[in-house]
């Protein structure tokens, strides 16, 4: 196995310190082990990520000086080796994040003077809408899970908090069961960079934590502590799990399998402000540091008003439709 210091370094940092979720840490991590293959493969113009060496035949220490040492042309030269290879646009600026945010705190920690990053800029992006469900989807999601069992009980409340909510599946698997309010009606949400935040919970997706928790004391005996939601051995469930869960209540109920857990979120946020809710609350509910990374649901809601304007205007119809 590769045993790069400043890597390790920088990942225990992202999270222990910044409190980045475990799957955005394995990204971080992926990111960067595949940027010292490519050290290690050397420069070459048709050179693809195929081409380069596998992760356990490196020379740990010989990489890691050459990522100390690397220019902004040896890091176009990754950059370039991700085009031939077909990567998509929002890949390789998600590769070239990485490398930014690692070569930053390289200067933060002294062991570096300058970033041969900071001189790149990031590929312009295909904008994307997010995917989200529709409310009548939401709902068919809602009566998949079997509540008559424990389990069943479990993934409804689950599916309920996370729409109700707008979470984060990191924020979700990280609940305790102390982050219910005395009320129920409020959750406390840790989130990216250990920001906390409170944020309100709606009736059903109430009811539905009450009844696993009833249910879960019932069949273990014991008040419930630590993890709001655990698998069948008492343990915290991580965010696989869920997503694995998802995947066949999404089938179940006769949804497009490829919409992710983060779809409930992306669609408690369109949901929220087609129903006439102000941006900035949004914002504050999601944990969003900046109104931009919110702004991307007004598209989604000024298209749906198009097409209800389009639709019932008088004006808005051409002659002879």
């Amino acid at each position: 196995m590769l045993t790069l210091p400043t890597i390790n370094r920088f990942l225990d940092y992202i999270d222990g310190e910044r409190n980045f979720s475990a799957h955005t840490v394995r990204c971080y991590s992926a990111d960067l082990v595949q940027f010292a293959r490519y050290l290690a493969a050397g420069p070459g113009e048709d050179l693809k990520a195929d081409d380069l060496p596998p992760e356990e035949e490196l020379d740990g220490p010989r990489v890691e000086q050459a990522m100390l040492a690397a220019e902004p042309m040896v890091v176009r030269g990754f950059l370039a080796m991700m085009r031939n290879s077909g990567y998509s646009k929002s890949t390789v600026a998600r590769k070239l994040a990485s490398l930014r945010s690692f070569y930053k705190h390289l200067i933060r920690t002294g062991v570096i003077e300058a970033s041969p990053v900071s001189v790149l800029r990031t590929p312009r992006q295909d904008r994307r809408l997010p995917k989200f469900l529709d409310v009548q989807q939401i709902d068919a999601l809602l009566a998949a899970p079997d509540t008559s069992c424990l389990l069943g009980s479990r993934d409804r409340a689950i599916i309920e908090t996370i729409y109700s909510a707008g979470l984060r599946i990191s924020e979700l698997t990280g609940l305790n069961a102390e982050d219910l309010d005395e009320l129920g009606e409020v959750l406390r949400i840790c989130g990216k960079g250990r920001k906390e935040r409170m944020v309100p919970l709606g009736a059903k997706a109430i009811e539905a934590i009450h009844a696993y928790l009833a249910m879960r004391k019932a069949e273990l005996g014991a008040e419930p502590r630590g993890a709001l939601f655990v698998n069948r051995f008492g343990r915290r469930l991580s965010d696989r799990s869920i997503r694995r869960k998802l995947d066949g209540y999404l089938l179940a109920a006769g949804i497009d399998v490829h919409i992710s857990p983060h779809a409930l979120r992306h669609s408690f946020a369109t949901h929220m402000l087609n129903a006439g809710a102000d941006l900035r609350s949004v914002q504050e509910m999601l944990g969003h540091a900046n109104l931009s990374t919110t702004q991307i649901y007004t598209h989604i809601t000024s298209r749906r008003l198009k097409e209800i304007y389009d639709r019932t205007h008088p004006l808005a119809k051409r002659p002879g439709a």
